[in-house]
């Protein structure tokens, strides 16, 4: 058995897209995406724009099963994640296995926009508006319905292909 010191599979430093590393160097916030379905997805590609109303702005793989749901139902949830949530980051963005399904590890409730850990403190329902290609993704964009704002929670950033947490 062989230990490697890196990611064996990782593209070489001179194949990688200077595109996807000048976003690496940028830090985004980790965010679950939910919708009715249930379907989910690990974002870190989006930003709230203010205004009214409000709108959330991602993008998402148009081949994802969160991006069905969203299609069909129309709405879905953000949740900002926080630093003791990373293994939830992992398994919905399909890093880390998840026997039974998404959803069935954790206690989940359903708030009508998409299922939501039950110790979410902050999220945001949103309404689909408008969805188009960008680049190798999808722009959603969304009006937001419905904010509730919990305890001021360190976020989970991601940089560089890894997670941080401020002060970290």
């Amino acid at each position: 058995m062989t230990i490697h010191h890196g990611d064996p599979f990782a593209t070489p430093e001179g194949q990688r897209s200077p595109v996807r590393r000048l976003r690496g160097r940028l830090a985004a916030p980790v965010t679950l995406w939910t919708a009715p379905g249930p379907a989910g997805l690990t974002v870190s590609s989006m930003l709230v724009a203010d205004g009214e109303p409000g709108r959330v702005l991602g993008l998402i793989d148009e081949e994802s099963e969160l991006w069905s749901a969203v299609e069909a139902a129309g709405r879905f949830a953000v949740v900002p994640l926080g630093g003791a949530d990373r293994q939830l980051a992992d398994r919905f963005a399909g890093l880390m296995p998840a026997p039974g399904g998404l959803f069935a590890t954790g206690d989940w409730h359903d708030a009508g926009y998409g299922p939501l850990p039950a110790d979410a403190g902050t999220w945001a329902g949103c309404r689909l508006a408008a969805a188009r290609p960008v680049g190798w993704a999808l722009l959603v964009e969304a009006t937001i319905e419905r904010i509730v704002l919990g305890g001021a929670d360190d976020p989970l950033l991601h940089h560089r292909g890894r997670y941080r947490e401020l002060g970290r």
